[in-house]
């Protein structure tokens, strides 16, 4: 497989991680404070990246470090938006309200970075967006943590955009980890009015664990590098397994049920991520392409 693929591959796992995080999280806010609880999540994943290379933030140039910053400000932002969004939905219809940055990427990548999208792109983020309105709308209207969900949403595809244009094979490891430092200080302020807490239990320490280390650090630096080598409509489309996974996860340990709802939007979203992958794409679509640097 070339590396294009191999990033495709790495971006469904990260996207299983993540999509495992949502009826996890749902459990969790019921006993933990929402800026608490991502605050001690991304402090767990910051420590593990430095002790796994500690000099990897030294070795960023001075440009790469005002990158990181910049996309650990967007990135934490939009974790606090979403969590606080997940409070007033269910773990499926979150996952699924999340998944809109396929529409976002394309849109500011076109506009901030001038990148091109053909049109079998544009089908396949149609088709995405009309599975995400099955799964997760309920007539016309959006609650209050739908639209809080949409805007982190929106912040997540301008993470991407920034992402794709900046990282590299060899910065990857770097980018995360000084990334992961900024989630904790802008998670960490949020949490400041109210003090801090920890979890009460073992089992919310296990799950506290498991999203710091496995759907945070670990994932992160996937991304990072995943992004590298894939345009950014590309890795968007990949990552809209995310809610396809968050809903699987919250049917089979959530407790919620499987509807017919679930199973047509998840084979649209499905449908848009193989088009994407199977068609034909032109040299500036399948390209990996670093514009700002």
């Amino acid at each position: 497989m070339t590396h294009p693929r191999i990033a495709v591959v790495a971006l469904l796992a990260v996207a299983a991680a993540w999509g495992s995080t949502f009826f996890l999280t749902k459990d969790l806010l019921t006993r933990m404070d929402v800026a608490d609880y991502l605050a001690l999540r991304f402090a767990i994943a910051a420590v593990a990246l430095i002790a796994i290379n500690p000099p990897a933030i030294s070795r960023l140039s001075r440009l790469d470090k005002g990158r990181a910053v910049a996309l650990g400000v967007t990135y934490g932002i939009a974790q606090l938006v979403q969590t606080e969004g997940l409070r007033h939905t269910s773990a499926s219809v979150s996952g699924f309200v999340t998944g809109m940055y396929v529409v976002f990427t394309p849109l500011l990548a076109a506009v901030i970075l001038r990148h091109k999208i053909g049109r079998w792109a544009w089908i396949a983020v149609l088709l995405a967006t009309i599975g995400l309105a099955v799964l997760s709308l309920r007539g016309f209207t959006m609650g209050h943590g739908e639209l809080l969900t949409l805007a982190s949403a929106a912040l997540y595809a301008l993470h991407i955009v920034g992402l794709g244009a900046w990282s590299t094979s060899s910065n990857a490891f770097g980018l995360s980890a000084l990334q992961m430092v900024v989630i904790v200080g802008v998670c960490g302020i949020g949490a400041i009015p109210g003090g801090f807490t920890l979890p009460s239990g073992g089992q919310d320490w296990i799950s506290v664990l498991y999203m710091a280390l496995i759907a945070g650090a670990f994932a992160l630096i996937v991304q990072t590098w995943a992004q590298a080598h894939l345009a950014p409509t590309r890795a968007a489309i990949a990552m809209t397994m995310e809610p396809v996974f968050a809903s699987g996860f919250a049917v089979l340990f959530g407790g919620e049920h499987l509807t017919v709802r679930m199973l047509a939007g998840g084979a649209l979203v499905l449908a848009a991520m193989f088009l994407v992958e199977l068609s034909p794409r032109r040299k500036i679509e399948a390209e990996v392409q670093h514009l700002a640097q």
